[in-house]
């Protein structure tokens, strides 16, 4: 389909929003469409905008070849070749601007010569064709007279068939004008075009061309210029032209038919005024028509005929012409088969609305649809009412055979005319053919003999479908019994609108494509997926995806919507597109919306309703609906929380199958809800793991309904909606009635036993009495012991009276209150309480007479209520043989208001006072105003305090007290005034229909009166009311029209006041243009905004989307102009701008038209955006901040401004030194002049040099002003002698307090802007991280999961990080070597978990003594004297007690109770020592061997809790901080970043690194190939640890190659490639210091290919980047130098020491963004699992308070001290700090750096200190300190937890130690262990064996003999053994 051209001039509307297509961006695309690049994809319900393309030239053609997936773009002076799917650019070419005039030929003709002017003139596109064929694009434009072009398919940028040919070495061509002439030359003309194809046995290609004329007579022939027409012969209105570029290219461009005669249909010059014919499309129709069958070509146009022309009355015509089909087919002349007709799309029947305009047209299979406009008187009309028709073929082929019968075989002249105003045509009218009989041929396509062209007089008429304002263009496609309709809108809006086969609309949609711009009359399904629609705005191209089906999460929904394109996929549970769903071939897998929502998967559950007590022996699932058959597939039922039973379906069925379910088990029964007694649980039938079907059932109590309702336990359980029965005997309610004892119980509510509800008289508080109570049904329980209860705790005894009535004896109740209710009901006695049904409550009052009664009227009134009281000095109980009560005072009138009212009263006024009577009747008719009754309103009164009461309508006006009688009168101070309020005008007296003009109407008296109303058209009210004596004010509505309306004052609802006001609604303000359209970030810019009718404007403000600040108030100029300064920003970007006209938000009222299309989904735009730019930056000429200058001498300043795009204007500068303005003489892009008048005055002294634009204000310089040497001497003098007699002191006070309060009021301000940046960055951070993060978690399920290391290498590497000097260096990470597939293998060379290697000759005797020594250490005695004897012995340092601690733990591992009865008795001994000097100090460090066997011993217990709980937090987290470290850039060489929580490593410069995408290669850790995400600044080796990171993430960090062994290649090119190393010859050298190379140094773009390989040899000459020479080199930063600090200028000083610290911000955005994954860490640690109790914990702390206990140490301080020390600083801090003792990863130095923070804060957390923090502490303190008290408050709760378990006795603990010792068996080999321990024993041989022979049990007990025994087996050869081995 061919496209016409985009008329008009470019319009200034820019798209709203533009999606990122991932390509790169053409480069003469302006800075504003690049910002459009990086808005997200629009979307509106059933639409979804998937890509675009901006265009910076209005755009005017595109065509789409679905073969290649390629969109061609044209537009003005622009081709551009795009990706189908994702609109990137792939190729482009500049076609214009070129010298050009209309007035002369083409300079392609180079015999003709042309005296006209040429001027650059830009080329609008005519024509963009494609010729699938011969491989061409076809392409015409309206330069040259209409010029065409021949492209390559596939290369836009190319020209395929240069025309004219080259003369050499071809023959010279002669070329014509008319071969040149195809296209309409001016950018308003239309042109279509259509490639025909070549029919059988012919030529090539053929096109088909219609082109408005625009030659000599017509509107677009350039006006008093010239008399030559070079179009009229050159030019038909409709051509056929040869396109065959295989054959003879004399021939091309020429009328494809014959010599002698022309292929064409050219209106006579003398008929052109009146056949002024536009065209709007061209199309073949079928298009691929079946073998044999005619295919027609179509042209679509309007013809501006004048009325009355009897050629053509219709404006709106399709025109058909025939082409030659199969290989014998005779090729016609165009005019021979030329036949049109009308097209009329009007009104039904009583509508005389006529769309006479075609604007768009698209031709279904059998019918055309075409929108249609009626065009406005007015030409700035934006949005023409418009329609959409819809035509049938088969209509148009019937009409144009009757019409052809019509003219040639029984002549109708009414039916049929002949065209007689074209050239080629055969004469003026038809005629009757005798003796012919015509063939469907001639019927169909006329002949040569019959008269041609025809024109059919009587229009082809349809009523519209659908109307809407502004239709521009239509799309259609049948889908699933539907009709779907994309039509597009002035505004820049695609409507999808879906018809039934009735072609009625069911349901609607909108999505905003470009606001502002409008659609192209030509939209086109993609070729290739009909999923797609291409359209085209002015400024854009996009691809719609025509259905966004996931918006609607339920089949209801989905279906409801009415979307042709959107279904129900069953099985998936998803709305879908049909392709989209599995299956969806298959009957009932997919449901259409046709089907409608009752085709929805549903399902009932027998039984609905289940008794919890009673069993089931399944569920029966009837499920109905839309769904294919289960039988045979995965079923269970899902009750949620992962609670699933067994379904299955019997057999295959459809429509209605039958399901059986087992029961949810009982134990798994939700819980009641409170106060309920049944509770509704959701069953779904979950198939192949989703829930496709859903239904709830219910589970009842009976017995919990006699709870939940216990005043009416017996009714409600006989009227529930369960089968309960209620049993008297027991006082319950049941579901089986056989557990009711065999008493009579009652069956219906009716029968229960039940109070019943008897008045009683209000009761004295303390007065005692007997109360009756009534009852009904006592059958049931006559007898029974009873008791009345009147709420809490008040219970009284109840006595049978007889067998109806029960009596509470003696009640005696209190009150404090004034009046309290007590309610009163039965109960049987005992616990619980069993209460009597009470249906209807019985109550008792009970008063208190002193309270709540201030004066005599109240008192003396409570007499009505039944309280007996009376009035004594206060308020009393009366008794029973006291009088009635007596009178009271007068009524006190203290206040009354309003002062006055209307003559027709009807004021409610007000009287306050006291004793204003007891009761309403005392005052009922005693109110008055002099003598004008005031009627008291019975509801308004309140005893004795306040009247409110109407006043009556008095006979003039009048002044009176007001008087209440109420058997004594009173009389009010103020006097009350009847008045006559008048009312003489209003103004303004018109005002804009959408309302809220403010109005005043002036008069008299306006203050009177309680109630006052203006009425707009005696209905609509006038809010806002403000008045005085001599006005009103108020705020008008919205009017319907604009038209007069009355207004009307009423007074206290009455009539309206005399005045006659009348107010007119006009036509609303409208705003056509703002201008200029940017504005700097600061605001205050003057925008001019441009319209209409703004003389009725009293206020308007403009605000901003999104990132305005405050909206700013603008100034009405006159009736067309207002001025606003534009707001704030907060950031530069493209924003909505918004305007408020008096107080109403301004809408366009064309959108909101088109919004009434769609209220649910429209999204209301605005129409005007602003471009928010940087502010403008300013510097003097030599960029000096010192000026200097004499007094007197002129001066003229010269200012640099930086470039910018704000395009600002000379006023819009503003220079001022000090107070005097600058004037402004020259201004240029880079350049400003200013000079000064007037003098700056004589004294010295230093004047700021300021420049503002807008809102923003810029110092640029000082300005010092200085004198002759004489003034200077004087000037010395006299501040000399000022200094002397000032009080220096005072001044300097003064001076520094306003300084520091400028400071702080500074420095708040930028506090307050750092910390909206921080927390902007930190959410944009943790959105970031958490989709990373969430990555991970998935990566983790999917993969081998988290890295831990095995038990064992846990242990060694806890209990020997750094302690031992004998495994010190043999315990560190083995080499690696790298295996075949890149990863590498450790080596476990760990002596405890190997074997014990000693020669052989050696082992008998050893292991003997082994043997030996182990028995001994097995010996309690033996171990504690060998232990505290090591430890007495000076040289034994902390290093060997850590040693021998960790080798016992490995020796007696196996025995772990053991150990631990070792371990309680060596620290009992610590204890004591403790407890005698600061027992606060004990476990504080591991000093001792006993602290170390303690710290193991929480290792080896708190391990599983480690694995199972703590582990994947502590993971996360570390991922977090690698994540975060790795977001901004590192230096490679001093380790510092970007983002870090610890300040010692935060890199403190302002280095902005982008993210790279890299398309990685790598044969390793079983993946090929990966997208990796780098950042520019990173160095190679950087680069490298990320790939390895991605390629090795599911590898343990031991087994990945490193750095060092990986060569990285780009690949530049097919030919090109390069090894990327961090130093090589093209290294930067900077200071002396070579710069590491980096991606942005490589220049390596976005999405570059990399390959990285193992390398055979490792080049070592680089090393390691940490340890390179900072002397020689640098990455990021250059080292600091201090020694140079003294030589640099103060302002870079100042910068380092100051602006530094700036950057400490990022500390708390990093902090802040890995704050949830450090409370999930926290979380961890200090809970308690159900299911696993802390155990060990919970013995160990109980040890404690046990020791504590013993010694009297009550301090709650010292526990806690104590628990801390040993658990979180013992074992939980060093696992934060050593992650490689858990985990297989690699540690960096910055992360040990961060967990270091983050092991402080839970130091601190841990500690009961109070932190002392302030400006000089360490950030590392700082930076939590605001967390620490709520970590506190956790680790509190978690001791207190561990304190609140059940204590364990020693033989659970035991039991739990031997299953821990069981689990971990033969892990480590306890010979080697042993021997190590023997070498202390050794060692220090002489003094262990004189603390044994110094202890009586180890005498007794012999132990020094069999340690001599040890030392002889072992002495001679341990070794020599050891030295051989």
């Amino acid at each position: 389909m061919a496209p016409r051209a985009a008329g008009g001039a470019p319009l200034s509307a820019r798209a709203a929003a533009a999606s990122p297509p991932p390509f790169q961006t053409p480069p003469r695309c302006p800075v504003p469409l690049l910002l459009l690049l990086l808005l997200g994809a629009a979307r509106a319900g059933a639409l979804e905008i998937q890509r675009r393309f901006p265009s910076p030239t209005p755009t005017n053609n595109f065509a789409l070849d679905g073969a290649a997936g390629t969109v061609y773009l044209a537009a003005v002076n622009r081709l551009y070749q795009l990706s189908g799917a994702n609109l990137s650019l792939e190729a482009e070419a500049a076609v214009g601007p070129v010298p050009d005039s209309p007035l002369c030929h083409a300079p392609q003709l180079p015999q003709a010569s042309c005296e006209h002017p040429r001027r650059l003139t830009d080329n609008y596109n005519k024509i963009l064709q494609l010729d699938p064929g011969q491989g061409l694009v076809v392409v015409c434009g309206s330069i040259y007279q209409g010029f065409c072009q021949l492209r390559r398919r596939g290369n836009i940028s190319a020209v395929a068939v240069r025309f004219p040919p080259a003369a050499p070495p071809a023959e010279p061509v002669t070329v014509f004008p008319s071969m040149l002439n195809v296209a309409a030359n001016h950018p308003n003309a239309s042109t279509v075009g259509l490639v025909l194809p070549p029919a059988a046995g012919a030529g090539g290609s053929r096109l088909l061309v219609g082109a408005t004329y625009t030659g000599y007579g017509s509107s677009f022939f350039p006006r008093n210029r010239s008399l030559e027409d070079h179009r009229f012969e050159n030019t038909p209105e409709i051509a056929i032209r040869s396109l065959d570029t295989r054959g003879d290219l004399a021939k091309l461009f020429t009328f494809d038919l014959n010599p002698s005669d022309d292929n064409i249909l050219k209106i006579k010059q003398g008929a052109k005024e009146q056949h002024k014919l536009g065209f709007v499309s061209a199309f073949l129709h079928p298009s691929d028509p079946p073998p044999g069958a005619q295919s027609y070509a179509y042209l679509a146009l309007n013809s501006e005929a004048r009325a009355g022309d009897k050629e053509s009355q219709a404006r709106s015509l399709l025109a058909r012409i025939c082409l030659p089909h199969g290989a014998g087919g005779d090729a016609k002349k165009l005019t021979e088969s030329y036949i049109q007709l009308g097209l009329q799309c009007a009104g039904g029947a009583g509508r005389g609305d006529l769309y006479s305009r075609l604007v768009s047209v698209f031709p279904a299979r059998e019918r055309l649809f075409a929108v249609f406009e009626r065009p406005q008187g007015s030409p700035a009309a934006r949005a023409a009412p418009a329609a959409l028709c819809a035509f049938r073929f088969a209509d148009v082929r019937a009409a144009i055979r009757a019409a052809r019968t019509a003219c040639f075989v029984e002549p109708a002249p009414d039916v049929v005319a002949v065209l007689d105003s074209v050239v080629q045509g055969t004469g003026p009218a038809c005629e009757r053919k005798l003796n012919i009989q015509l063939q469907p041929e001639q019927l169909d396509c006329g002949a040569a003999h019959l008269q041609h062209p025809l024109s059919i007089l009587q229009p082809l008429k349809a009523t519209p479908v659908f109307r809407a304002p502004g239709l521009t263009s239509v799309a259609v496609a049948s889908v699933n019994n539907y009709t779907a309709v994309f039509l597009g809108t002035v505004n820049g809006r695609l409507l999808k609108i879906n018809l039934n086969e009735s072609m009625q609309v069911v349901s609607r949609r909108v999505v905003t494509v470009a606001y502002g711009e409008p659609v192209h009359h030509v939209m086109q399904f993609d070729p290739a997926d009909s999923g797609y629609l291409y359209l085209m705005t002015s400024h854009q191209m996009a691809r719609v995806k025509v259905a966004a089906c996931n918006v609607h999460s339920t089949c209801g929904d989905c279906v409801g919507a009415a979307d042709a394109y959107c279904g129900w996929c069953a099985l998936e549970t998803r709305c879908t597109l049909q392709q989209d769903c599995t299956n969806s071939s298959q009957q009932h897998f997919w449901t259409s919306a046709s089907e409608g929502p009752s085709r929805c998967p549903a399902m009932t559950v027998l039984p609905s309703e289940i008794d919890v007590r009673q069993e089931y022996p399944g569920m029966i699932l009837q499920i109905s609906g839309s769904l294919p058959s289960l039988s045979g597939m995965e079923m269970a039922c899902d009750y949620g929380n992962n609670i699933r039973t067994v379904a299955r379906v019997p057999g295959p069925a459809f429509g209605h199958q039958i399901a059986y379910c087992n029961l949810l088990p009982r134990d798994q029964f939700p819980p009641f809800p409170p106060n309920q007694d049944h509770v509704t649980v959701e069953m779904s039938v979950r198939v192949n793991g989703r829930n496709i079907v859903k239904a709830n059932f219910t589970i009842y109590d009976c017995s919990r309904t006699a709870q939940v309702y216990p005043h009416t336990a017996c009714t409600s359980c006989l009227s529930a909606q369960w089968p309960c029965f209620w049993c008297s005997q027991q006082h319950s309610c049941v579901s089986n009635q056989s557990r009711c004892e065999a008493s009579p119980n009652p069956t219906s509510p009716q029968d229960c036993p039940r109070t019943l509800l008897s008045p009683l008289a209000p009761v004295p508080t303390g007065g005692s009495q007997n109360i009756l109570v009534p009852l009904a049904n006592t059958a049931f329980f006559q007898g029974a012991a009873l008791e009345c209860s009147f709420g809490l705790e008040e219970i009284f005894e109840a006595v049978w009276v007889n067998e109806s009535v029960v009596r509470c004896d003696q009640v005696v109740l209190h009150t404090t209150r004034k009046s309290q209710v007590f309610p009163l009901s039965l109960q049987l006695k005992g616990r619980p309480a069993r209460f009597l049904d009470s249906p209807e409550p019985m109550t008792v009052m009970v008063y208190n007479c002193a309270m709540g009664s201030p004066d005599c009227s109240q008192c003396l009134g409570r007499e009505d209520l039944g309280h007996l009281c009376m009035w004594s000095d206060g308020c009393r109980l009366r008794g029973p043989l006291q009088p009635m009560a007596g009178t009271c005072p007068a009524p006190e009138i203290r206040a009354i208001e309003p002062l006055s009212g209307p003559l027709d009263g009807g004021t409610l006024l007000t009287i306050r006072g006291r004793n204003l009577g007891r009761r309403l009747s005392d005052v009922a008719h005693g109110v008055w105003i002099g003598g004008v009754a005031c009627e008291p309103l019975p509801d308004r009164y309140t005893v004795s305090e306040e009247i409110v009461c109407v006043t009556g309508p008095a006979p003039g006006p009048l002044s009176g007290v007001v008087t209440v009688n109420a058997s004594k009168e009173g009389k009010s101070r103020d006097r009350f005034s009847y008045v006559l309020p008048l009312v003489h005008s209003l103004e303004p007296t018109m005002g804009p229909k959408a309302g809220g003009t403010r109005i005043t109407i002036h008069g008299n008296d306006l203050h009177v009166g309680s109630e006052l109303q203006v009425l707009v058209n005696d209905t609509d009210p006038c809010t806002e009311l403000m008045r005085t004596d001599t006005s009103i004010a108020c705020t008008m509505p919205e009017g319907a029209l604009p038209a007069p309306v009355p207004v009307c004052v009423r007074f206290e609802r009455r009539g309206c006041v005399h005045g006659n006001l009348t107010f007119w609604y006009m036509q609303n303000p409208v705003i056509t243009a703002i201008s200029p359209r940017r504005s700097p970030v600061s605001g205050g810019r003057t925008i001019t905004v441009a319209g209409e009718r703004f003389h009725m404007v009293q206020n308007v403000s403009m605000a901003v989307h999104h990132i305005g600040r405050e909206p700013t108030l603008c100034k009405v100029l006159n009736s067309t102009l207002i001025t606003c300064p534009s707001p704030g920003a907060l950031s530069n970007a493209s924003a909505p701008v918004d305007f408020f006209i008096n107080g109403r938000a301004y809408a366009d009222e064309v959108a909101v038209a088109e919004e009434l299309l769609d209220p649910e989904e429209a999204q209301r735009g605005s129409r005007f955006r602003l471009d928010y730019l940087p502010n403008p930056q300013f510097s003097t000429a030599k960029r000096e901040k010192w000026i200097k200058h004499h007094p007197g001498e002129p001066l003229t300043l010269v200012i640099h401004k930086e470039q910018d795009s704000l395009g600002l204007q000379s006023h819009e500068y503003r220079v001022k030194i000090g107070q005097v303005s600058c004037d402004i003489q020259i201004v240029s892009d880079r350049i400003i002049h200013c000079s000064v008048n007037e003098s700056l005055g004589a004294a010295v002294g230093q004047l700021p040099i300021t420049i503002q634009v807008g809102n923003f204000n810029q110092t640029i310089a000082t300005l010092q002003l200085g004198g002759s040497e004489t003034a200077i001497i004087v000037s010395i003098v006299i501040c000399s002698v000022l200094l002397l007699l000032s009080v220096v002191a005072l001044f300097v006070f003064c001076t520094k307090s306003r300084r520091a309060e400028r400071y702080w009021q500074k420095t708040l301000l930028q506090m307050e802007e750092m910390e909206s940046q921080i927390r902007e960055e930190i959410r944009k951070g943790f959105a970031e991280l958490q989709t990373d993060m969430t990555d991970l978690t998935k990566e983790l399920n999917r993969s081998q999961g988290i890295p831990f290391l095995e038990y064992k290498h846990f242990v060694t590497r806890t209990f020997f990080p750094k302690c031992s000097s004998l495994y010190e260096e043999r315990y560190v990470l083995p080499s690696q070597t790298l295996n075949s597939q890149g990863s590498s293998q450790a080596q476990e060379t760990h002596p405890l978990l190997g074997e014990w290697k000693i020669p052989e000759s050696c082992r008998p005797n050893m292991e003997e003594g082994i043997s030996l020594f182990s028995s001994l250490l097995n010996n309690k005695h033996f171990l504690i004297v060998f232990v505290h004897a090591l430890e007495q012995q000076k040289d034994f340092a902390v290093r060997d007690r850590c040693s021998l601690a960790s080798l016992l733990t490995i020796a007696l591992h196996g025995k772990l109770e053991y150990y631990t009865s070792i371990m309680k008795e060596l620290l009992v001994d610590l204890i004591d020592a403790s407890a005698a000097k600061n027992p606060k100090l004990m476990l504080r460090r591991t000093e001792s061997v006993v602290e170390k066997m303690l710290t193991n011993w929480m290792s080896i217990c708190m391990y599983s809790c480690l694995r199972e709980t703590v582990g994947e937090p502590f993971f996360l987290l570390l991922c977090a901080i690698k994540q975060q470290i790795n977001k901004g850039s590192i230096d490679a060489i001093t380790g510092k970043a970007r983002y870090t929580l610890n300040e010692e490593w935060l890199l403190r410069e302002n280095i902005e690194a982008k993210p790279r995408n890299l398309n990685v290669s790598f044969q390793g850790c079983g993946m090929d190939s990966l997208s990796v995400r780098a950042m520019d600044t990173d160095t190679l080796t950087q680069v490298k640890e990320k790939i390895l990171e991605a390629f090795c993430k599911n590898v343990p960090y031991s087994q990945w190659p490193r750095a060092e062994d990986v060569d990285l290649e780009w690949f530049a090119s097919s030919t090109q490639s390069y090894i990327l190393r961090d130093l090589d010859d093209t290294s930067v050298v900077e200071d002396g210091r070579k710069k590491l190379n980096t991606l942005a140094h490589y220049k390596i773009p976005e999405g570059a290919s990399l390959a990285m390989s193992l390398i055979d040899k490792k080049d070592n000459t680089l090393g390691r980047v940490k340890d390179l020479d900072t002397e020689k080199y640098f990455h990021l930063v250059l080292p600091t130098d201090e020694l140079a600090e003294p030589k640099k200028s103060h302002r870079q000083s100042h910068r380092k020491k100051v602006l530094p610290e700036i950057y400490l911000t990022r500390l708390l955005s990093t902090k802040g963004t890995l704050q949830k994954f450090l409370d999930d860490l926290f979380k961890a640690i200090l809970s308690i699992r159900e299911d696993k109790p802390p155990l060990a914990v919970k013995y160990f702390f109980d040890f404690l308070e046990e020791q504590a206990e013993k010694r009297g140490i009550s301090d709650p301080d010292t526990l806690h001290i104590w628990k801390t020390n040993s658990l979180p600083l013992r074992f939980w801090v060093n696992i934060l700090k050593n992650p490689q003792f858990v985990f297989d990863i690699d540690k960096t130095d910055h992360i040990d750096a961060c967990l270091s923070v983050i092991a402080q804060a839970f130091i601190d957390a841990c500690s009961i200190s109070d932190l002392q923090l302030g400006k000089d502490s360490p950030t590392n303190k700082l930076l939590y300190a605001k967390e620490i008290p709520e970590y506190r408050k956790i680790v509190q709760r978690y001791y207190k937890q561990i304190q609140d378990m059940t204590p364990l006795s020693e033989q659970e603990m035991n039991a739990h130690l031997a299953e821990e010792s069981r689990k971990y068996q033969n892990e480590f080999n306890t010979n080697v262990a042993m021997a190590e321990i023997y070498k202390y024993a050794k060692r220090y041989r002489p003094q262990i064996m004189a603390a044994l022979e110094a202890n009586p049990t180890a005498r007794r007990t012999q132990l020094q003999h069999k340690f001599e025994q040890v030392v002889a087996l072992m002495e001679d050869n341990i070794y020599e053994c050891y030295s051989e081995a």
